[in-house]
């Protein structure tokens, strides 16, 4: 089932970052393989449609993180 929420945080450094879900809740971690659009780096409050794993015992983690179709096109918009 896919969530959708807002950017919080990502390290381009670490590859890593967390994303706040819409309907509520704590931020859920990922990774950049986790990210569908290679080589686009997230940057806080895009809004982008997830997929949620268990992992660490139990732990949720986002993964399959799309941006929105919405937030592609302003993307675009203010990079031309």
């Amino acid at each position: 089932m896919a969530h959708s929420g807002k950017i919080k945080s990502y390290d381009n450094n670490k590859g890593s970052g967390m994303i706040t879900p819409e309907k509520g809740g704590d931020a859920l971690p990922f990774n950049k393989a986790d990210l569908q659009q290679e080589g686009q780096e997230p940057k806080a409050d895009q809004r982008y449609s997830y997929e949620t794993k268990q992992v660490d015992g139990g732990k949720s983690h986002a993964t399959n993180l799309q941006m929105e179709q919405g937030q592609k096109d302003s993307e675009s918009k203010q990079q031309g």
